[in-house]
């Protein structure tokens, strides 16, 4: 039984480890994604880390610290802030070891770092290659873009790459994107490195663009985040598609074509469940999102990331239960109980920052890498700098209008519930209910507070073993840090 209970996201709130690719390695669960910077100015500015749990207690994650630098590989352009240490993968090659393939802008390759355990100091490996030994990427080729790999049952080594977005500065460098969907390269197990299908880019038949009108893929085209699983003798690659907020998949008996269109695994912002339509009425702020899925003790989990702070490169690690069935993937529901397994309990401190829905009277919004203004929408953030020097994220503009949303809790023996604030609203209330639309279970009045203050209501009985709980505010200029709630 694990000890301590699983939330979204995952990792402590001042780590930001999107694109996660999990993979299990002697009875854990390890984590191999970029490393963003709390308001850092672009995506993935920091170095490579990993971090691990039991896959029994999957709410208890370790830090295994850097595993890897940019400046180790040695084609790394002097400025980090366009050239950042892009979405990983691992694999565990045939010979006991640990190998990473990375993307680093600037370079057009796919660079290969190598560790005799799965979490400790990678060392530079060498480029993919073609056998002539030219990296791919040198001749021409559309934009290398976010590796994934599989090794599969038979010893053979496969590598997905491909990024459709045509308009994105990423580009810059006079790379083209790829206009026919994901490429695949066959590579050679005994030194990880050597293409063995050719000289020709061989894709994988996912389209994109113009090329997926008429066929199933035309609501979600290839746009990045190849990442390729096998479930029951089946293929499923697993992409973001060009609408960028959604995780997708698509299945084959084989893993180099053939693939049919599945659907969507996760949304960063609930959309296509029902009552949300359209990015208009998202549940969250989206922004691209990128991961993949894994089987843990016979459940099966979707990795995906958030995003905070009002822009899209501060984006932070979540996962979420997922339904499978006779081959089937269900589009997965946001929650705050992630990889719980179960609703959290009906007691104890929650922290603000693991709200699913946090959207303003005015919705949610797509965002850029420009942080948007601050409005009259609530926000995830954080204060003081990165990492462990900064505390804990919360919900900052915590406003009249707005919805902040928990799930799934269960309630039976609830009976107290304290609203942890700072900020202005005389005269106002915290109101609670489990239905998003429904009625006012609970009004707790609260003040102005210039230091953070717990304001309590009383639930009413008969409340559920799976309840989700929102939180509003009223009454006029109301506007708090909402940093955390108690149950009792």
């Amino acid at each position: 039984m694990q000890s301590t209970q699983a939330l979204n996201p995952y990792l402590p709130s001042w780590e930001y480890v999107p694109d996660a690719e999990p993979h299990i390695v002697d009875g854990r669960v390890y984590i191999y994604g970029s490393h963003d910077l709390f308001n850092g100015l672009n995506f993935c500015l920091g170095d490579y880390v990993c971090w691990s749990a039991p896959v029994g207690g999957l709410g208890n994650w370790t830090y295994h610290g850097c595993i890897y630098r940019r400046e180790q590989d040695p084609a790394a352009p002097k400025l980090r802030l366009t050239n950042g240490l892009a979405a990983p993968d691992m694999v565990a090659g045939p010979d006991g070891r640990y190998y990473l393939y990375y993307f680093m802008g600037g370079t057009k390759m796919i660079s290969v770092a190598v560790c005799d355990e799965p979490a400790g100091k990678y060392e530079f490996y060498g480029y993919v290659k073609y056998q002539d030994g030219t990296p791919i990427g040198k001749r021409n080729e559309p934009f290398q873009f976010d590796p994934g790999c599989l090794l599969d049952e038979d010893g053979r080594l496969y590598l997905y790459t491909g990024f459709a977005f045509g308009g994105n500065p990423i580009l810059l460098d006079g790379s083209k994107p790829t206009t026919e969907g994901p490429m695949w390269f066959e590579l050679d197990p005994g030194d990880m490195l050597t293409v063995l299908s050719g000289d020709e880019v061989q894709y994988l038949g996912v389209p994109t663009g113009e090329k997926a009108k008429g066929t199933p893929y035309e609501g979600q085209p290839f746009g990045e985040a190849s990442s390729m699983r096998k479930f029951g003798g089946k293929y499923y690659f697993i992409y973001s598609s060009l609408n960028s907020h959604n995780l997708c998949w698509a299945v084959s008996n084989k893993p180099t074509g053939g693939f049919e269109f599945g659907g969507v695994l996760v949304s960063c912002g609930d959309i296509g469940l029902p009552g949300v339509p359209d990015t208009e009425h998202a549940r969250m702020c989206t922004g691209n999102t990128h991961g993949s899925v894994i089987e843990i003790g016979g459940n099966y989990y979707v990795f995906y990331h958030r995003h905070s702070n009002r822009k899209q490169s501060s984006r932070q690690a979540c996962a979420e239960q997922i339904r499978f069935e006779d081959g089937t993937f269900y589009q997965a529901e946001m929650t705050s109980c992630g990889l719980n397994g179960k609703p959290l309990r009906g007691e104890g401190r929650y922290p603000a920052y693991a709200a699913c829905n946090v959207y303003g009277r005015n919705g949610t919004r797509f965002l850029s890498m420009v942080k948007h203004r601050k409005g009259a929408d609530p926000f995830l953030t954080q204060k003081g700098g990165d990492r462990e020097e900064g505390p804990d994220q919360y919900i900052s503009n915590f406003c009249t209008g707005c919805t902040v949303g928990f799930k799934y809790f269960d309630l039976r023996n609830t009976k107290k519930i304290t609203v942890n604030l700072q900020g202005y609203g005389n005269g106002c209330a915290v109101t609670v209910r489990t239905e998003e639309h429904g009625k006012a279970l609970c009004r707790i009045p609260v003040e102005t507070c210039t230091s953070q203050k717990g304001f309590t209501g009383t639930l009413p009985a008969g409340l559920g073993e799976k309840e989700a709980l929102y939180f509003s505010v009223e009454g006029k200029g109301g506007t708090f840090d909402f940093v955390s709630f108690e149950l009792s």
